[in-house]
């Protein structure tokens, strides 16, 4: 067979060929070239991506971190759509207190032959870059929570992020989240359908020094704040901070022209005890825009937040809130107001929080102005209210009908319980005095509220 085909090649003389032939065969030698070539062109960047630049970069990661292990899957380039992809990529840290997996993403519009000349990424070689990914997920196990992403959508020429089905979940159930300490501590959960960021300076958040953005906004989010009251707090542990003192303690540079939430809920709840209901403050239908959240300026500025809510599914509660944030101490001030509602609406949280249940009264109207100072809050609280009727209860069974309970619902209604405060023939009608100071283990919002109440208990206790 071999002397077979060498003959048969030997026996091919080119001069005798037609001119035909030799046009036939020069242009299949040429296609045979170019499909090489072709091949060849299209495997060269695969080849490099796999055997040079993802190992490159693997490499130069464990040297700058040896602490943390950085895995990543085949990468595929398509170079006539000049877009990049890859099954998965993940990086743990060897305590395994924080690990990240990113599935399936691709990149397109990447500067490859700037970035095969520099062999580094640069602002550059990703100015035209938009990157899509799947199912992200973080774990932070020291926190004991994970961060979830549906997906994630970045695009360098717009300037911009879209993040769908964001999720911040403690990584255990509630019960085993509190059992870990024997410590008062607060549950988080956060749920984010989108998540749009506009206008980021990308050269700041190529640093990783500045991290500005025009404008972020959300829709639909719900927040779930569970905080176990049946444990102490630990005087040892780091207080809680307050928003001014969290941005001007971060050192990079953070500025958010402006933050608007629509349409979304805040659930704060209270547990007196494994397993028990809680006592819930919700606030639903949230309407939320401020604008001017920035740290590190030559200038003291005030952030001002405008929102509205639908205040126990009861009634339409607004608010502004001003926080300075050349302040480095607790020091803010707030000032809203309550449409009608029906009293018993509080129950939710004064049944279980108070042992106290309102039986009858409706708030015509209600206001409330209030400064923190370093902690100190102080102002008023003004309301129109009539027919307020409020019932002792039993702490184990939450009865109403007990001897002592009756006896003190009695003592409450007639000597405790201002039952009404409408204006008198003068238009004159009592104010509510805020007086509290915020306690070491108080988050924000839980201080903000507690403030507020003491006004409202200080207006209907005779």
């Amino acid at each position: 067979m071999k002397k077979l085909k060498i003959n048969y090649i030997q026996s091919i003389n080119w001069k005798s060929l037609s001119p035909g032939k030799k046009a036939l065969y020069t242009t299949l030698s040429i296609a045979i070239a170019l499909t090489f070539f072709v091949i060849i062109i299209l495997s060269l960047p695969k080849i490099y991506l796999n055997n040079f630049l993802k190992n490159q970069i693997i490499d130069s990661f464990a040297k700058a971190h040896p602490e943390y292990s950085l895995k990543i899957n085949d990468v595929n380039l398509n170079i006539l759509k000049n877009r990049a992809e890859c099954n998965s990529i993940s990086l743990t840290k060897i305590d395994s207190t924080f690990s990240c997996r990113i599935g399936a993403f691709s990149i397109d519009g990447i500067d490859w032959i700037n970035l095969f000349l520099e062999k580094k990424i640069s602002p550059k070689s990703i100015s035209g870059a938009t990157l899509d990914a799947k199912d992200i997920s973080l774990y932070l196990n020291r926190l004991r929570y994970k961060i979830l992403c549906g997906q994630l959508h970045l695009s360098v020429p717009d300037s911009e992020i879209q993040a769908n089905t964001l999720e911040v979940r403690p990584l255990i159930s509630d019960e085993p989240f509190f059992t870990e300490s024997k410590f008062r501590n607060a549950r988080y959960s956060l749920i984010i359908p989108k998540l749009s960021v506009n206008g980021i300076v990308l050269q700041g958040l190529f640093n990783g020094n500045k991290y500005c953005v025009r404008s972020i906004k959300t829709q639909d989010a719900s927040i779930d704040i569970l905080v176990n009251m049946d444990k102490s707090f630990d005087t040892k542990s780091p207080n809680p901070l307050m928003p001014n003192v969290v941005l001007s303690s971060i050192i990079d540079t953070i500025r958010v022209d402006s933050l608007q939430v629509m349409n979304s809920r805040l659930n704060y709840c209270e547990r007196y005890a494994v397993n028990a209901k809680a006592a819930s403050i919700t606030f639903d239908r949230i309407q939320f825009f401020t604008e001017g959240i920035v740290n590190h300026t030559g200038r003291p500025d005030t952030i001002a937040i405008h929102a509205q809510a639908n205040f126990m599914n009861s009634s339409t509660m607004k608010l502004l809130m001003l926080i300075p944030l050349g302040s480095p101490q607790s020091s803010f001030s707030f000032a809203g107001s309550l449409d009608k509602m029906e009293a018993n609406s509080l129950n939710k949280f004064l049944e279980i929080a108070e042992h106290q249940r309102i039986k009858s009264g409706i708030v015509q109207s209600a206001a409330y102005n209030i400064n923190v100072n370093s902690g100190q809050a102080t102002g008023n609280v003004h309301a129109e209210y009539d027919n307020l009727s409020v019932a002792v209860l039993n702490k184990n069974t939450e009865s109403e009908s007990g001897l002592i309970e009756r006896i003190s619902s009695f003592y409450a209604k007639e000597f405790i319980i201002k039952r009404s405060n409408m204006p008198d023939k003068s238009g004159d009608e009592r104010t509510g005095v805020v007086k509290y100071t915020r306690k070491p283990d108080e988050p924000f919002i839980q201080f903000v509220w507690f403030a507020l109440r003491s006004g409202v208990l200080n207006l209907i206790e005779i």
